[in-house]
């Protein structure tokens, strides 16, 4: 005789096919035919729905500059160059409001940084340091002359 709680546990392969009779598989909204593209390739279509103006290469090459610069503007709009007025390291910030910053550090300055290379001589991880309290100072200072209150996106 079954318990309550074996009652309670839904057949999975039961629940599977109940599913796929009510929303089906999800791969009937296809209108060619299986293994068929408009290039040929049968990976084509499962990897990307956008198109690839293969017949038009002035178009292919505008687009693809077009998402680079999009790209570029996505990860550096606002950031503004920062010194440390310490060690001189130069990382890119972007004030995000009272208390909320955002630094993108390059590879040069986290050798460079004083406080980082503190860390590194005693055995230590600077991936685990929160900040470099000596460029939070820097930062601050920016902040405060107001240098990080116009970013350059406008």
């Amino acid at each position: 005789m079954a318990s309550l709680d074996d009652e309670a546990v839904p057949d999975v392969d039961r629940l599977i096919r109940s599913m796929l009779l009510l929303h089906g598989d999800h791969h009937d909204h296809d209108e060619r035919p299986a293994g068929s593209s408009p290039t040929g390739d049968t990976h084509s279509r499962l990897a990307s729905k956008s198109r690839d103006f293969a017949n038009d290469p002035q178009r292919a090459a505008a687009v693809a500059e077009a998402t680079r610069a999009d790209r570029e503007r996505y990860l550096t709009s606002g950031l503004l160059p920062v010194d440390c007025r310490f060690c001189h390291v130069r990382v890119t910030v972007r004030r995000l409001g009272p208390g909320h910053t955002a630094v993108q550090w390059n590879t040069a300055a986290t050798q460079r940084c004083a406080y980082f290379a503190e860390i590194r001589e005693s055995g230590g991880n600077t991936a685990r340091a929160r900040a470099c309290p000596k460029l939070s100072d820097s930062i601050e200072h920016a902040a405060a002359e107001g240098y990080l209150d116009h970013p350059e996106d406008g």
